[in-house]
């Protein structure tokens, strides 16, 4: 594939589609159209721990890590890559490598020229680090015949790999400031990140603010519009949506709640969208640490599912908003399996589950007590059902404690040393399986501290194998089989028990020009972001 950059300055050269078989892009709003300036206000409930994409997933590191790093590619609302750090990228017939050419002249915001090692370096680190291990993990080598060429060598085909160098998913760090022997995952540049996007770190106060200022030598002409962009932790969702009406708060972004979501949409001053979040594929479940009993056991694990009821979540405490979920591929994706069971609630053969795996009734009632967490922020998609787990599990004889924790790290930091029992868990599938699907099932990627890995603890050879061989498919027919029976075994399984997609929109003022709605919507670039009037 292949395309040109510039995009600015006018359209893409038509030698691009036909190399590349792409479809013509046009440029974007002229330059004069725009007056640059202003700041932006974003909010958001999640804290992160760092601001380094490359060895942390999730969106609290997301937004802020996509505006200071630029990645290769970019991806538009059509799922078609487009150039950014990369001017031109192409495949070879066999699949085994990508040659990717570097943009002219992109540098680092401490001034050193952005080269073919740093794209070295930084797929070798997310290959080695990142909890994705799927990811990047069948690149063998990177070679670097100059300083703009990267050439990508493949042990087999990855069909997932463009899209896994856009984003968040690949942001190109430094080699010279992270390549200095430190622990890439505790490295100080990680809250102190040197980048090569279109804003550069003014500030960190963690749990408080984020504040980035433009970079007057971003590699893209006369980009960044804006001066600036400040992210606002808020952990409280309600406040989130006063400071937007006062004008506190100029976007808010992944907004779930049905009231807030309907009550923003009535305000003209405000645009309401579900757009750009597609690349996401955001997921609610309920996992079960199953390296414990009585989890260990998965007529425990199927008692809990036939016990809980997926439609009264959905239709009651979601007030419709919310779509049900039966598995680990989003419903809405042609890998997903329809014939896999649902676990509709039933009562009765929840308990009789549960007294073929030993546990009878004690004279109250309770078989045994566990712990449920959630991540705090989202009080709908989240603390609402852990609180109707706690009113809804009695009824076969579990005793559920709610175990809040007082910011996101500390339910990452309980999560990912298996420090739980139950933990509610939002969950992206990131477009591809191979990307955002593989890694919470691989035994491989049992990885202790390392958040949305396999946390579950869950291991399945036969799972292993399947998820491998679907890797490197290229057909999408088998492809789509190797899925189909790799979701009838964990449903069966049940290492986690998926409840419903998550309704992701986006409130903003409506004199914004240039929303970001492709498939990762304010988790790529907001470099053409602009006031089309004055706030």
């Amino acid at each position: 594939m292949h395309l040109t950059r510039r995009l600015l300055l006018g359209s893409v050269l038509s030698a691009a589609a036909s190399l590349g078989g792409l479809p013509l892009v046009s440029a974007p709003a002229d330059a004069e159209e725009i007056t640059p300036g202003g700041s932006v206000v974003i909010t958001s409930t999640q804290a992160p721990r760092h601001l380094n994409p490359a060895v942390q997933s999730g969106i609290a590191t997301a937004v802020p890590g996509t505006q200071i790093f630029a990645s290769l590619l970019k991806y538009d609302d059509n799922w078609q890559p487009q150039p950014y750090l990369a001017e031109s990228w192409e495949t070879s017939d066999d699949g085994l490598s990508v040659t990717v050419r570097l943009v002219e002249g992109a540098t680092f915001h401490d001034g050193e020229p952005v080269t073919s090692e740093d794209v070295r370096f930084s797929i070798e680190t997310v290959r080695d680090n990142h909890p994705f291990e799927t990811m990047f993990a069948p690149v063998s080598a990177v070679e670097t015949p100059d300083e703009r060429t990267a050439v990508i060598r493949l042990s087999q085909p990855h069909p997932a790999l463009l899209l896994a160098m856009s984003s968040a998913l690949l942001p190109i760090i430094p080699e010279h400031v992270y390549g200095d022997g430190q622990d890439i995952q505790s490295h100080p540049a990680n809250s102190a990140p040197i980048g090569s996007g279109p804003f550069r770190l003014a500030d960190f106060e963690p749990g408080r603010q984020i504040t980035l200022e433009r970079y007057d030598d971003f590699f893209i002409d006369g980009r960044p519009y804006l001066d600036r962009i400040v992210i606002r932790i808020v952990p409280d969702p309600s406040a989130m949506v006063l400071a937007l009406e006062a004008g506190e708060a100029d976007i808010l972004p992944f907004l779930t709640s049905s009231q807030n979501i309907r009550r923003l949409q009535e305000n003209e001053k405000f645009a309401v969208t579900d757009k750009g979040y597609e690349g996401i594929g955001a997921l609610n479940w309920l996992a079960f640490n199953t390296g414990e009993p009585p989890l260990d056991d998965v007529r425990v694990r199927q008692a809990i599912a036939y016990a809980v009821d997926r439609d009264f979540i959905v239709n009651a405490l979601h007030r419709g908003v919310s779509k049900a979920q039966r598995g680990p591929i989003i419903e809405s994706s042609p890998f997903f399996n329809p014939g896999i069971p649902a676990y509709d609630v039933d009562l009765d053969k929840a308990r009789a589950l549960l007294d073929e795996a030993g546990h009878p009734e004690g004279a109250d009632g309770t078989r045994f007590s566990l712990t449920v967490d959630y991540i705090p922020g989202s009080g709908e998609q989240q603390k609402n059902i852990a609180e109707y787990l706690r009113s809804q599990l009695p009824k076969v004889g579990i005793g559920i404690e709610v175990r809040a924790s007082p910011d996101f790290p500390t339910w990452a930091q309980r999560v990912s040393t298996y420090d739980f029992d139950l933990t509610l868990d939002s969950v992206f599938n990131w477009g591809d399986p191979v990307i955002g699907v593989h890694r919470t099932y691989l035994s491989s990627n049992i990885r202790e501290g390392v958040i949305w890995s396999n946390t579950q603890q869950y291991a399945n050879q036969t799972v292993d194998d399947i998820l491998a061989r679907a890797a490197l498919e290229q057909d999408p027919e088998k492809r789509k089989a190797l899925y189909d029976e790799f979701q009838m075994i964990v449903a069966e399984e049940l290492p986690l028990y998926p409840i419903n997609v998550i309704p992701y929109h986006t409130a903003y003022d409506t004199r914004l020009g240039n929303m970001p709605d492709s498939i990762w919507g304010v988790i790529q670039s907001m470099d053409e972001l602009y006031w089309k009037e004055a706030p």
